[in-house]
């Protein structure tokens, strides 16, 4: 963990306890290992969706669905919430999970690689949040600025990767490094990098 363990705790018992959904799917994800953003960050993001305004919002990498309900339910009605996952199984389990969480109407799923899924849908969004596979980082640093509007919102997490940034031992680090440089080398973007639970980066686009 990149917080102390006893901040992070005392982080999360902060948090307001989350509806029957939400808490299905945490509980879900830590006794199957299946990575999901967890209430803080998921907080954080939706904080980011109301003070932006965003209402367009593509998900690069969304596994089962939980951040995309709370950027879903952030966004609020008549929104446009793009889900994409690569995974058959994974996009099944989220549209039931969208349904329960009442938020189905607001997102629009992508069975594919979520590069692709970014590439075939036109338009510019407000907000684009990063969470594929992190060998994939430096693509997506190249893929998102032109598909991002003017003062949108770039987000990234797990940009400290289990502290494996500060000694790289394998290409997955490595990408995760170059990302990071990248973001914060360009002049197009004011970006910021929170040490919340493995790192989030919030980049705001200024041209």
């Amino acid at each position: 963990m990149i917080v102390n363990p006893e901040i992070e705790n005392y982080i999360l018992g902060l948090l307001p306890p989350r509806d029957a959904v939400l808490a299905e799917m945490e509980a879900r994800a830590a006794a199957e290992r299946i990575p999901i953003i967890g209430p803080a960050v998921a907080g954080l993001l939706a904080q980011l969706v109301h003070i932006s305004g965003a209402r367009r919002i593509f998900e690069l990498g969304s596994a089962i669905g939980y951040s995309t309900i709370w950027l879903a339910r952030a966004a609020g009605e008549g929104s446009e919430i793009h889900y994409s996952d690569s995974s058959p199984e994974n996009a099944r389990q989220a549209r039931a999970y969208f349904e329960r969480a009442g938020v189905a109407g607001r997102i629009q799923v992508h069975v594919s690689d979520a590069l692709a899924a970014l590439r075939e849908t036109p338009g510019e969004f407000d907000l684009i949040f990063n969470d594929v596979d992190k060998e994939g980082y430096p693509g997506v640093l190249e893929a998102v600025p032109s598909r991002l509007r003017v003062g949108g919102l770039f987000l990234t997490d797990n940009v400290l990767w289990h502290a494996r940034v500060l000694n790289p031992p394998d290409e997955t680090s490595r990408a995760v490094v170059e990302f990071n440089h990248g973001l914060f080398s360009r002049n197009d973007f004011s970006s910021c990098l929170i040490p919340i639970r493995d790192g989030v980066t919030i980049a705001r686009k200024l041209r």
